[in-house]
């Protein structure tokens, strides 16, 4: 039994798998190297999430944009507040509408080319901000795919049995 002790000590070490540490010198253990794919795809997902996060806004950007978001409402509500006006009060309402009658037309042409850019600027803004949102959500996707579509790390153990198989080894 002591040859046998000597022997597996020998082989095996004292706790530690000696044969296991001798043949990682020639050939990486796979599932060391499934680990070190596995963390450096967690990294670059994790790199993509922080690049192409949501930037956050100031309080003063939050501001301006909610006023911003206004004037189409109160344009709409105060169309319909005339309404009701012309309703509730007709002469009242008549004399309101004499005095815009006397408003000059060139009045109206720069009031018409100020609303018209506000709301013009506002449409461009607000579509560069959405083809901007849709690229970097396309670039995401991509990324993700060929994330999903690399090939998974290779299996040593499992090569060589195959191999050994198509050799006609059990």
């Amino acid at each position: 039994m002591g040859v046998m002790n000597g022997l597996m000590t020998l082989l095996f070490g004292d706790g530690r798998n000696a044969v296991r540490e001798a043949v990682e010198i020639f050939r990486p253990n796979a599932e060391a190297q499934d680990i070190r794919a596995a963390e450096a795809q967690a990294a670059a997902l994790a790199q993509f999430a922080a690049e192409f996060g949501a930037p956050e806004r100031s309080g003063f950007d939050r501001l301006i944009d909610g006023l911003n978001r206004l004037p189409r409402p109160v344009l709409a509500f105060g169309t319909i507040g005339l309404f009701g006006a012309a309703l509730g009060d007709p002469v009242w309402f008549a004399a309101r509408m004499e005095g815009l009658a006397l408003v000059p037309e060139p009045l109206w042409w720069l009031m018409g080319a100020v609303i018209s850019f506000y709301f013009g600027a506002r449409h461009q803004a607000k579509g560069q901000e959405f083809q901007r949102a849709a690229a970097e959500t396309a670039m995401r996707v991509r990324a993700l795919e060929r994330v999903q579509r690399a090939e998974p790390a290779q299996n040593a153990a499992l090569e060589d049995w195959r191999a050994g198989r198509s050799e006609g080894q059990p």
